[in-house]
């Protein structure tokens, strides 16, 4: 876990304050019900990627967040049946190597759910470029979260995902 912590720590920019919430935070999503984690690591062993999700639950502080604004844009039943991509995370110095998009399809190749559904800062950025391409759409824009300096995208794709 600190391992992939530190991952997301250098990836997002994250003080050591916020890693320590955010520990907290992954502790309490893997004790749900279907959530899975992968990571992708060097051959010598070093993590340098990690994705981790879970069916979606309506009762999820993050649900609770963006349910008004899916509603609003007439997308809210993508809160139901869907996988949520928690956190997709790649060290800086192996982006752009195609670890993201191994990760995000592994782990909603085996998603029991027919679509996914995630969050991501609402900026044209790589991460949103991949998610994109592998048929990911916005679902809702701009979404506030508290605390969050910046404004998010909802985004949605049937599974599975495009290769």
């Amino acid at each position: 876990m600190d391992e992939a912590l530190a991952v997301q720590a250098v990836a997002f920019g994250l003080t050591d304050e916020e890693v320590g919430v955010r520990r907290h935070i992954v502790l309490r999503h893997l004790k749900s019900p279907g959530a899975r984690a992968l990571g992708a690591t060097t051959p010598s062993g070093r993590l340098v990627g990690f994705v981790y999700g879970m069916p979606n639950n309506r009762t999820h502080w993050w649900s609770t967040v963006v349910q008004p604004y899916l509603r609003a844009a007439g997308h809210e039943d993508w809160l139901d049946d869907s996988f949520v991509i928690t956190e997709l995370h790649v060290h800086p110095e192996y982006q752009n190597r195609g670890l993201g998009r191994q990760l995000i399809t592994t782990i909603t190749d085996g998603a029991d759910e027919p679509r996914s559904i995630l969050s991501a800062i609402d900026i044209e950025s790589p991460a949103r470029a991949l998610y994109r391409s592998l048929g990911y759409r916005d679902l809702a824009r701009p979404v506030l979260f508290p605390s969050a300096p910046s404004p998010y995208a909802v985004m949605g794709a049937p599974l599975p995902l495009r290769r």
